[in-house]
């Protein structure tokens, strides 16, 4: 059932245009309608990349790329039916009929057509190489895409005993790319005919323009025929001073956006300063102290005990993850390391409501979450120190004839005032155990500088800024052997199967023993350690219809309705 709150949320979005045109904006003429502060890094109009996935960017484009869905405030799937509609046809295999709305074109005045689905079922399946995809959750379960090049409509049959339960979330906002550009880049009439034909050289080509030829930077040019919009916005340019001005785009066909102006402030830009001024601004950040900026709090001059705090329950959860190769490939040090961390005192610093999370597959918001929580609650519960160094003290001895000491870098993405005292915390508990633990944070970090130049990330569920939907997909994909959102490398062929499982129900009944079925071996393993639920500021100051959005798409969800009040 859907709760009340969720249907207000997402009627928002057929919220008619006529209310944002009685909205008067105050202030500079040179400042945009509205200021949008995120934490995601914005270096690709490709969010489907590893490292797009991981730096946030659907934050910001959700309103620019829409697909067939859209990821709705409380992490659920809306459809989106300005772009189609999607229809379940009969057949052996699930099969799915994408309709795209006769009036839906690029912003280049380009119709939106079966080549922008095909490709993406081809660079996000995983079965045709030089793809550089975050994920092939879903994609993979697809038999072929039915398309003429240049149709509104497409096909998708998937692999006969494949069904992915999940199949209203693909295809959604940010992964229908513009393919008659990347056609273009690659030098070849359409995307469809030399994939289909398995031309290497072509597909080679496709691949490099899907994977590079949307590379965002501050201060380079925009141009407007590389980087056509689907959506109600579009982009007009990309400053470190100036941000990302998103302008309304004059050939979206649906209800007219409230504001005509909105500048995303991603990390890289000069956000916090272009707050000052600001006629109306919305933020969406894991940096609590500038979410009492905006709301006017006063801010904390002692840490927060958030267990004494009733806060929602979050969508996503804040995780160590180790690295498959170096120091952390030892089992041994992943489990002293888990054991010497304070888990309890990281959660009632940094997690919400100050509960220890304990599961990966299941969040705080899941109905099965809170229950099967506590069964997960004996493993690692506090810091143990003397545990930690018997466990250690199990470890080879080297040639030298001693145990080398171990050393574990942790990165995240710099600059995070929380994520550098939970380093500090951790490095506090575990150096007494033998550890030396290094915080190893940069602003330009990489999820594939795992195993590199880091021995673990801390994440939210995959990301350095909003992640996850309700249905825990495609996130449960971190644990499943061979996916790319697998950054640890973890295979287990039980754990595999159970998610592979677990994406064809939605039975609670049926998804609870799978669930058990993952963690117990994932506890056992330890390719990562569950923290807490992941804690964010979600402000705004003289906007309408803002709604705060849990999900991977932030509370950009629903930009295209922010009016200015006042």
């Amino acid at each position: 059932m859907i709760h009340p709150r969720l249907r207000r949320a997402a009627a928002l979005l057929a919220v008619g245009a006529a209310a944002g045109g009685a909205l008067v904006a105050c202030g500079g003429e040179k400042r945009s309608d509205v200021d949008y502060l995120i934490d995601a890094r914005v270096s690709s109009y490709n969010v489907n990349t590893v490292d797009a996935h991981a730096d946030g960017a659907l934050m910001a484009l959700t309103r620019v790329l829409p697909g067939f869905s859209i990821v709705g405030p409380e992490g659920q799937i809306l459809a989106d039916r300005d772009v189609g509609t999607v229809s379940q046809e009969q057949g052996e295999a699930l099969t799915l009929r994408y309709d795209f709305t006769p009036a839906a074109v690029y912003s280049d005045g380009t119709a939106l057509s079966c080549d922008d689905l095909f490709l993406a079922a081809t660079a996000m399946g995983g079965s045709v190489p030089g793809f550089d995809a975050a994920t092939n959750a879903g994609y993979r379960d697809i038999a072929r895409v039915e398309c003429t090049p240049g149709a509104r409509t497409a096909t998708v049959v998937f692999k006969r005993g494949s069904a992915y339960g999940q199949w209203n979330e693909l295809f959604g906002s940010g992964t229908l790319l513009p393919a008659h550009v990347v056609a273009r880049l690659a030098g070849v009439p359409n995307v469809v005919d030399p994939i289909r034909s398995g031309d290497r050289t072509a597909i080679a080509k496709i691949a490099k323009a899907w994977n590079t030829g949307f590379d965002l930077r501050p201060g380079a040019a925009v141009e407007a025929d590389r980087f056509p919009s689907a959506g109600p916005y579009r982009i007009d340019s990309y400053t470190v001073d100036g941000g990302l001005k998103l302008v309304a785009n004059d050939k979206w066909w649906g209800a007219r956006p409230a504001a005509q102006t909105i500048t995303v402030w991603p990390r890289g830009t000069d956000g916090e300063a272009a707050l000052d001024g600001s006629r109306s601004t919305v933020i969406d950040t894991a940096d609590l102290a500038l979410g009492d900026r905006v709301s006017g709090r006063a801010a904390p001059t002692t840490p927060v005990d958030r267990s004494t705090l009733r806060e929602p329950a979050p969508l996503s959860v804040t995780q160590l993850v180790f690295a498959g190769k170096g120091a952390a490939a030892d089992p041994l040090v992943r489990k002293a390391l888990a054991s010497c961390m304070p888990r309890d005192a990281l959660a009632r610093r940094f997690g919400t409501n100050g509960v220890v999370w304990n599961l990966r597959t299941a969040s705080p918001a899941d109905p099965l979450g809170p229950s099967l929580n506590v069964q997960y609650g004996r493993r690692y519960p506090r810091s143990d120190v003397p545990r930690a160094k018997e466990l250690l003290a199990q470890r080879a001895i080297g040639e030298n004839g001693a145990r080398a000491k171990p050393r574990i870098r942790i990165g995240y993405l710099a600059k995070s005032q929380e994520n550098a005292d939970a380093v500090r915390m951790i490095a506090d508990a575990c150096t007494p155990a033998g550890f030396t633990v290094e915080d190893v944070a940069s602003p330009d970090l990489s999820v594939t500088a795992l195993g590199k130049d880091v021995d673990a990330l801390l994440l939210s569920d995959g990301s350095f800024a909003a992640s996850s939907t309700a249905s825990g997909f495609p996130e449960a994909y971190a644990l499943f052997g061979g996916d790319p959102l697998n950054l640890s490398g973890f295979r287990n062929k039980q754990v595999s199967d159970a998610i592979t499982e677990l994406a064809a129900t939605r039975s609670d009944s049926a998804r609870l023993p799978l669930l058990r079925t993952i963690e117990t071996a994932a506890w056992d393993e330890l390719p990562t350690v569950p923290l807490f639920g992941t804690v964010r500021a979600r402000e705004s100051s003289s906007v309408t219809h803002v709604v705060p959005g849990l999900g991977v798409s932030g509370t950009g969800w629903n930009m295209d309705r922010w009016g200015v009040s006042g």
